[in-house]
């Protein structure tokens, strides 16, 4: 189907990224999809007793997404027990997004209180940030952040109204066989779903309903023309920035080689490295150059 079928008003159709912005909301935010967002949130979490009931208080509907899509959290939630929750899909890397997530989790925290409400009604607040760029130093693809006792290290049981967890897409890389655990399930699907061929859904998938759901709706998602014109506009930012970051690393390599040339390969690598410093984080120039995030953080540090 043409651009032209589209300014027509029919609906387009096409197996879609799930990473890109408009999808994942509509996807993961769609009241048909409770199940399929409650089993991500669950894979993420994982807890002893999961979740078994989830209500999106913002279920996506593409005027008011149009209207206000950069300034509203993208999926706000709130399971049974009344513990609120904000998922997020982040594909340009931001050098602060330390502070975006934890603006977004204060915003959860205390939107919740209503006035003369008591701080005592105010609930769990939970930020769950998908990541599809490197952003902490360890090779780890997720992480959970809670308040601890600085000194020794214990978690206070008071404090535990706020959780943060970080999911980077891009340090788990395995293909759909070696997808055992049901987190690594979910980030297989974000980075691979839009590639997968029909028939091709791997046996350790099939076993699993709620992700042959998402699979298959993602295979017979519509956009209406106004849809796919924002999808197509993120989709070229998102490769976009994709050759900038192959362009800055062939870039810093092709310096490194010229002023390194008489030194060797070493000085070669650490002029890359100096030269990627200041656009990327440790461990992605690292995997890019095939180095360690230690001797990144090295050079960092005399520099």
């Amino acid at each position: 189907m043409t651009h032209a079928d589209a300014k027509k008003g029919k609906l387009l159709m096409g197996k879609y990224n799930p990473k890109v912005d408009l999808v994942f909301r509509k996807l993961f935010g769609s009241e048909e999809n409770k199940d399929i967002l409650m089993s991500l949130v669950n894979s993420v979490l994982q807890l002893k007793s999961p979740i078994t009931e989830i209500t999106i208080e913002n279920p996506y509907n593409f005027a008011s997404y149009a209207k206000s899509r950069k300034s509203i959290l993208d999926i706000s939630a709130t399971d049974q027990q009344g513990i609120c929750y904000d998922i997020e899909i982040q594909f340009k890397e931001q050098n602060s997004y330390d502070k975006r997530a934890l603006y977004y989790l204060s915003k959860l925290y205390v939107d919740r209180l209503e006035e003369g409400q008591s701080f005592y009604t105010l609930n769990k607040a939970v930020g769950i940030h998908f990541l599809d760029f490197d952003y902490f130093a360890d090779g780890r693809h997720c992480r959970r952040v809670i308040f601890k006792d600085a000194d020794t290290s214990e978690e206070i049981e008071e404090l535990q109204n706020a959780e943060l967890y970080f999911i980077e897409l891009t340090k788990y890389r395995d293909g759909w066989g070696q997808a055992i655990g049901a987190l690594e399930r979910w980030i297989t699907f974000l980075n691979f779903a839009a590639s997968l061929k029909e028939g091709e859904i791997p046996e350790n998938i099939k076993t699993d309903p709620t992700m042959l759901k998402a699979i298959r709706q993602l295979e017979t998602m519509h956009l209406s023309s106004e849809e796919h014109e924002i999808y197509d506009a993120q989709q070229k930012c998102m490769r976009d920035e994709q050759a900038q970051l192959r362009t800055a690393i062939e870039k810093s390599l092709a310096e490194g080689m010229e002023k390194g040339r008489e030194e060797g390969r070493r000085t070669t690598l650490q002029m890359a490295i100096k030269g990627l410093l200041h656009i990327l984080d440790d461990q992605t120039i690292a995997s890019s150059l095939g180095v360690s995030a230690e001797e990144v953080a090295r050079i960092r540090k005399e520099r």
